[in-house]
């Protein structure tokens, strides 16, 4: 039975991202709340209204878009859940989810660890990875107006957060900094599985990509 609270935060998340970006909207939000229920199912100890409330507000107010202030998606889902009087236990646990989701260049190290966090920040990589994760990644380059690939532009693979915040390299650097790394950075068993066969449909695309890139097919 789905308490009152979800269908309250889908209207309050719909709301605030109406006009968002396309890889960071509603959708990008509901698919992560949907990869967190799935993977929710095989973790019996979860919370679940803390999974579905940190996976539906984990990016309610997306730094990127904010001039990088990290604090405004956690004060915006805080405001949100104390006006819907959710229990302080609850609401502290969700923001510390937001506060700690994100990926950040992958060499910062996690202030806080939850199975509830495990859950969302698997559903939130999975929706980085596959086809909607290159969707997803070439829609937020052209948003950007980043060149799609420039082969005298190599990866960056030892980025600091506030290099990788910074970056404005070509788009498919990104698989090698980012989306390439999540599927051995997953932390339960059903996101692992999921993540492999994701993995390889990019390790797949990459290799026509290149393919068509050097006239070669």
């Amino acid at each position: 039975m789905q308490l009152p609270i979800i269908p309250k935060t889908i209207n309050f998340v719909k709301e605030q991202l109406q006009n968002a970006e396309g890889g960071h909207d509603w959708f990008h939000m509901e698919r992560v709340w949907k990869n967190a229920k799935l993977i929710a199912r095989s973790e019996s100890e979860a919370d679940l209204l803390i999974v579905e409330l940190g996976a539906l507000l984990h990016d309610i107010a997306d730094s990127k878009f904010h001039n990088g202030d990290e604090t405004i998606g956690p004060r915006v889902a805080r405001e949100f859940l104390e006006k819907e009087k959710v229990s302080q236990a609850v609401i502290d646990h969700v923001i510390k989810i937001i506060e700690n989701i994100s990926f950040k260049g992958g060499h910062v190290t996690q202030r806080f660890e939850s199975l509830e966090l495990d859950i969302v920040q698997d559903a939130d990589r999975l929706d980085a990875i596959g086809a909607i994760g290159i969707a997803r990644t070439f829609n937020y380059g052209g948003f950007k107006n980043r060149a799609i690939y420039d082969p005298a532009v190599a990866p960056n693979l030892n980025m600091d957060k506030e290099t990788y915040k910074k970056s404005a390299s070509p788009t498919l650097n990104h698989f090698y900094e980012k989306l390439l790394l999540l599927k051995d950075r997953m932390n339960t068993a059903t996101g692992k599985k999921i993540a492999r066969q994701r993995h390889d449909f990019m390790e797949t695309y990459l290799k026509q990509f290149y393919a068509e890139w050097n006239g070669e097919q």
